[in-house]
């Protein structure tokens, strides 16, 4: 088995192991859409939902060992645990958006619409302990964008660049996505595939520089997208390094997309 969920079959587990992310990947998925949304269409509702988007992630590991748990037609000492933590990260993730539903100048919850069977296929291989699979790894990474898509429709944007905003940050899931497997796989000494990997990072710009030319994005979130193209063929052409050094220049690239997108919508280019 590869997952960590398997150690410690019958004796009480740690808060810690079960309460909080095991990886710390996610953390920039999560924040980034709720930093950019209060950069760009600060609101009360924006913090509201950013809470929510924050226990959603939460939830996310304990929901995650709760359904393998059932999967697997057993119930532990940490299946116990991991119950209760989701339904306290259920919870606060509901007061959130009851928050934004009373605090919002307009309805936001079209977004959810494309997040929930994202988010399902992340789930359905969090049972099955597929997670580290392409498809459920993008699945997830893209539907924690939904938070800046909600916040700016909360504020009263008009739909197409509310939703650029989450395309934006899309384009971002997708690109880091791959090229952190590639890198990966380079530290266990195999083949990155870097040409896929130039593939998708030429995609993802071309998108989003034709989103720019229709006026849905801002032209420096083409720019962002560039820069992430460029280190990956930098990362790729030297010697690779260690993954937590991958995962902090990551975190860093996530921030410099926001900034750079929240720049272009202030200064509208």
């Amino acid at each position: 088995m590869t997952d960590a969920d398997e150690s410690a079959t019958h004796r009480a587990p740690g808060w810690r192991s079960v309460g909080l992310p095991i990886e710390h990947g996610g953390w920039g998925f999560t924040l980034e859409p709720a930093l950019l949304g209060m950069l760009v269409a600060y609101s009360a509702a924006a913090w509201e939902l950013a809470v929510a988007s924050i226990a959603v992630f939460l939830a996310r590991r304990p929901v995650k060992l709760v359904l393998t748990d059932l999967v697997r037609r057993r119930w532990l000492p940490r299946s116990r645990v991991a119950l209760g933590f989701a339904l306290a990260y259920g919870a606060v993730a509901g007061l959130g958006l009851a928050g934004a539903i009373v605090t919002a100048t307009s309805q936001f919850w079209s977004p959810l619409l494309v997040a929930a069977p994202l988010a399902a296929i992340a789930l359905y291989a969090d049972a099955r302990s597929r997670s580290r699979g392409l498809v459920p790894e993008l699945a997830g990474a893209v539907a924690m964008g939904a938070t800046v898509t909600m916040i700016a429709l909360a504020d009263s944007w008009d739909p197409a660049p509310a939703w650029g905003l989450w395309l934006v940050l899309a384009g971002r899931a997708v690109a880091t996505v791959v090229l952190v497997r590639g890198q990966i796989r380079r530290v266990r000494g195999r083949p990155a595939g870097a040409s896929g990997i130039y593939i998708v990072q030429g995609g993802t710009v071309a998108v989003l520089g034709a989103a720019a030319v229709a006026d849905v994005v801002p032209w420096l979130s083409v720019v962002a997208l560039a820069g992430i193209a460029a280190l990956a063929y930098r990362s790729l052409s030297v010697p690779p390094v260690q993954a937590k050094t991958v995962g902090w220049t990551q975190m860093v690239v996530g921030m410099a997309v926001v900034l750079l997108t929240a720049t272009g919508v202030w200064v509208d280019w």
